[in-house]
């Protein structure tokens, strides 16, 4: 029983340095489905996935963007939303979460926003965001699997 609380100590402090980046609870649940703490062979090729996925969602986020293709930014946003929401991914989620909102020409609260060039905006900064929290974040997923 002790070993058990020893990893679990272990887990928390090496997820303190993830800070606001990742909701503890969601990741450490995804942490716990590996069977080696050593081998992480379950959560480390979903994280490593994700970091791909993210990659090929963004250069798909870029041309949506040039075309002004609202819809499309909405749906991207969504699926890299749920991707992100699924391993923890607080601040990836919440940026997503933006993009998804002004692509359906809603703002954050949800009321209609009919200014295509303010949403476009919005998104624009979203995205500049999300990409620099992707890159912190995949760093500090680097470390601590130590890719």
């Amino acid at each position: 029983m002790a070993g058990l609380n020893d990893r679990d100590d272990d887990i928390s402090a090496a997820m303190g340095e993830f800070g606001d980046h990742v909701d503890n609870a969601i990741f450490s649940q995804i942490l716990e489905m590996d069977d080696s703490e050593s081998e992480r062979d379950f959560s480390a090729p979903l994280v490593q996935n994700f970091f791909e996925q993210a990659t090929e969602t963004f250069q798909k986020m870029d041309n949506a963007l040039v075309d002004k293709n609202l819809q499309e930014l909405s749906s991207l946003g969504h699926f890299l939303k749920g991707s992100s929401a699924t391993l923890g991914f607080s601040k990836i989620r919440d940026s997503c979460q933006i993009i998804q909102q002004y692509g359906h020409q809603l703002n954050v609260d949800g009321t209609p926003e009919e200014d295509e060039s303010v949403c476009l905006e919005k998104i624009s900064a979203a995205i500049d965001r999300v990409k620099v929290d992707t890159s912190e974040l995949e760093k500090l997923m680097e470390d601590f699997f130590g890719w």
